[in-house]
């Protein structure tokens, strides 16, 4: 709760020897020193305007609207008045009657056959998307500058050079070889930075290439 900027923590009726250890734990000072306990729900959720339930679909017969996490956080976000997010134990869950006072369910997209989640983790997933604001989510760079044809067209010559003097290209392979190949640049939407570095790289590929070679000549001559 702390992570995420909560600090009204309500408990009803807690096992007292884990609460105890709880209030001792550390960071956790100021929440849980501001922690009020109730014998009832219904005490817990007073004065709240919406109070909102988790819980698993699972085999039960819900007679309150579902919504997914990603779809509840928004609309908690905007609703104004004082929220009440409601979970049960991680054993059981919210009783029937615990779901009577909620407005609305709210889920965690978990794989059917795993629906539990540990408490503390579910509180943090929830709390989470609860805090996160999208519009302060760094917008996505502009559109790259593109690499010309006629540059493309030499990383492709040279790529066409490594692979022939390499022997994966031959006489029969070359065509299909150099239409895959150009495909191949053309998917990879280079852009001029993209391009100097490939062509730099096959030069040295290149000039690695033919001095290998000509060391070759001249050792058997």
């Amino acid at each position: 709760m702390s992570n995420f900027g909560f600090f009204d923590l309500r408990l009803v009726s807690p096992y007292d020897e884990a609460w105890r250890e709880a209030r001792s734990a550390v960071g956790a000072a100021q929440v849980l020193s501001r922690a009020r306990v109730y014998p009832k729900v219904r005490e817990a959720i007073a004065g709240a305007t919406t109070v909102i339930g988790t819980a698993s679909t699972g085999h039960r017969e819900l007679r309150l609207d579902v919504m997914r996490l990603e779809e509840s956080a928004p609309r908690i976000r905007t609703s104004g008045g004082s929220v009440a997010l409601l979970f049960g134990s991680e054993k059981f869950g919210l009783s029937n009657e615990d779901l009577s006072y909620c407005d609305w369910l709210l889920r965690i997209p978990t794989r059917e056959e795993h629906e539990s989640m540990n408490l503390g983790q579910a509180v943090a997933l929830c709390l989470y998307e609860i805090a996160r604001d999208p519009s302060v989510v760094t917008p996505p760079r502009g559109p790259r500058a593109k690499v010309e044809a006629e540059t493309l067209a030499r990383v492709e010559e040279l790529l066409m050079e490594i692979l022939s003097e390499s022997g994966y290209v031959n006489e029969l392979t070359a065509s299909s070889a150099e239409l895959k190949t150009r495909r191949l640049l053309r998917r990879m939407s280079l852009s001029v930075s993209d391009a100097r570095v490939w062509l730099g790289m096959l030069r040295q590929i290149r000039w690695k290439q033919r001095d290998a070679r000509q060391s070759v000549r001249a050792s058997g001559s």
